[in-house]
Protein backbone atom coordinates (compact mmCIF):
# COMPACT_ATOMS: atom_id res chain seq x y z
CA UNK A 1 0.00 0.00 0.00
CA UNK A 2 1.34 3.41 -1.00
CA UNK A 3 1.89 5.98 1.73
CA UNK A 4 0.14 8.81 -0.12
CA UNK A 5 0.66 11.32 2.70
CA UNK A 6 4.43 10.80 2.69
CA UNK A 7 4.47 11.05 -1.12
CA UNK A 8 2.54 14.33 -0.96
CA UNK A 9 5.02 15.59 1.65
CA UNK A 10 7.92 14.79 -0.69
CA UNK A 11 6.11 16.53 -3.55
CA UNK A 12 5.66 19.63 -1.40
CA UNK A 13 9.29 19.71 -0.29
CA UNK A 14 10.48 19.24 -3.89
CA UNK A 15 9.24 22.72 -4.75
CA UNK A 16 7.69 21.42 -7.99
CA UNK A 17 4.04 21.34 -8.92
CA UNK A 18 2.22 18.06 -9.37
CA UNK A 19 1.88 18.95 -13.06
CA UNK A 20 5.64 19.48 -13.43
CA UNK A 21 6.42 16.22 -11.63
CA UNK A 22 3.99 14.33 -13.86
CA UNK A 23 5.57 15.82 -16.99
CA UNK A 24 9.15 15.15 -15.87
CA UNK A 25 8.34 11.59 -14.84
CA UNK A 26 6.43 10.81 -18.03
CA UNK A 27 3.17 10.06 -16.23
CA UNK A 28 -0.02 11.52 -17.65
CA UNK A 29 -1.20 14.32 -15.38
CA UNK A 30 -4.65 12.76 -14.98
CA UNK A 31 -3.11 9.38 -14.14
CA UNK A 32 -0.81 10.96 -11.55
CA UNK A 33 -3.70 12.80 -9.88
CA UNK A 34 -5.70 9.55 -9.81
CA UNK A 35 -2.78 7.72 -8.19
CA UNK A 36 -2.56 10.46 -5.55
CA UNK A 37 -6.26 9.95 -4.84
CA UNK A 38 -5.68 6.22 -4.40
CA UNK A 39 -7.26 5.19 -7.70
CA UNK A 40 -5.09 2.54 -9.26
CA UNK A 41 -1.61 1.50 -8.30
CA UNK A 42 1.75 2.92 -9.29
CA UNK A 43 3.58 0.79 -11.84
CA UNK A 44 7.23 -0.13 -11.43
CA UNK A 45 8.26 2.30 -14.18
CA UNK A 46 6.28 5.11 -12.53
CA UNK A 47 7.99 4.40 -9.21
CA UNK A 48 11.41 4.49 -10.86
CA UNK A 49 10.60 7.77 -12.62
CA UNK A 50 9.20 9.42 -9.49
CA UNK A 51 12.21 8.27 -7.48
CA UNK A 52 14.48 10.08 -9.93
CA UNK A 53 12.37 13.22 -10.34
CA UNK A 54 11.76 13.65 -6.60
CA UNK A 55 15.33 12.55 -5.79
CA UNK A 56 14.07 10.02 -3.26
CA UNK A 57 16.52 7.94 -1.30
CA UNK A 58 16.04 4.17 -1.49
CA UNK A 59 14.75 4.31 2.07
CA UNK A 60 12.17 7.00 1.22
CA UNK A 61 11.15 5.13 -1.94
CA UNK A 62 10.59 1.96 0.07
CA UNK A 63 8.67 3.79 2.82
CA UNK A 64 6.38 5.37 0.23
CA UNK A 65 5.82 2.62 -2.33
CA UNK A 66 6.57 -0.62 -0.47
CA UNK A 67 4.88 0.35 2.76
CA UNK A 68 3.16 -2.70 4.22
CA UNK A 69 0.85 -1.71 7.05
CA UNK A 70 0.23 -4.61 9.33
CA UNK A 71 -3.03 -4.90 11.21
Amino acid sequence: MVDIELLKEKITTSGMTVKAIAEKSGILRETFYNRLKGTGEFTASEIVSLTKVLRLSKSDRDKIFLNEKLN
